[in-house]
């Protein structure tokens, strides 16, 4: 019987990968100490973490795996 799901247990695994570094970019975000954010971790690390975290997302949904 062929799986119908669109996505495998592989999928999943890589979400939850992409997930946990979107969240670690937002905390990342949330320690910074300067004024309104606008230190190197709120205006450059943080941001490019999550934006790295996106591109993993997308990434993990593409992803088929070799028949």
């Amino acid at each position: 019987m062929e799986n119908k799901l669109p996505f495998t247990k592989k999928n999943y695994q890589l979400m939850i990968i992409g997930l946990a570094i979107l969240i670690s970019g937002f905390i990342i975000m949330s320690l910074d100490t300067e004024p309104f954010g606008f230190g190197f971790l709120g205006i450059t690390l943080g941001p490019v973490v999550v934006m790295a975290g996106f591109i993993f997302e997308i990434y993990a949904i593409l992803y088929s795996p070799k028949k």
